[in-house]
């Protein structure tokens, strides 16, 4: 009788393509609390996947966060940065 063949260990935050498509919901759920998953194809690393949060981290997606720290951080945060008014002539327009 011949044995199945068994079946490679696949390490922890590691997923075959076939176990992520049927366990997605798994595979995000790991994704949000253990953070990024590993997904091969044919034992081979493929893709890797990542929260919405941590892909805007690494692409830099503008949040407001970075110029916020800069201004914060600044020696010269007291200066005013209000402009001043300024007056300007009103002329009558016929319509």
């Amino acid at each position: 009788m011949i044995e199945p063949a068994a079946r490679a260990v696949v390490p922890v935050g590691s997923w075959r393509l076939q176990d992520a498509k049927a366990r997605f919901n798994e595979l995000v759920r790991r994704v949000r609390s253990d953070g990024p998953q590993h997904v091969t194809v044919r034992d081979q690393e493929a893709v890797v996947v990542i929260s919405a949060e941590e892909y805007r981290r690494l692409t830099g997606r503008p949040t407001g966060q970075a110029l916020i720290s800069v201004v914060q951080a600044s020696p010269h945060r007291d200066i005013d940065l209000e402009p001043e008014p300024v007056v300007m002539s009103v002329r009558d327009v016929d319509v």
